[in-house]
């Protein structure tokens, strides 16, 4: 896709449609099309020109800057616990084995 916009000066790469580069490389493999091609290699070819042929619209101007948006934790939704209060009781007991 790079290939066909970069053959047309002032074609910015983003309006080249990837379904449209798909669908006619899938059109062009069940037809068996192009397989034996001459010594002449054509960068844009016959997808290339689908593609140029079926160019997107130019993307908008961005009308606010971007910004990081925080993700909303899950687990805050549920309420907060206070999980400092909890007390443990941790208690060690040493076996020893009977010298015989």
């Amino acid at each position: 896709m790079a290939d066909p916009t970069g053959s047309r000066p002032g074609i910015d790469p983003d309006r080249a449609s990837f379904t449209t580069a798909l669908n006619t490389a899938r059109d062009l493999v069940v037809q068996a099309a192009g397989v034996i091609a001459g010594t002449v290699i054509d960068l844009v070819g016959t997808i290339g020109r689908h593609v140029l042929a079926d160019l997107m619209p130019d993307r908008r101007i961005r009308t606010r800057p971007r910004v990081v948006k925080r993700a909303i934790s899950k687990y805050n939704a549920k309420g907060t616990i206070d999980r400092t209060s909890y007390k443990a009781t941790i208690s060690i007991d040493i076996l020893t084995t009977p010298n015989p």
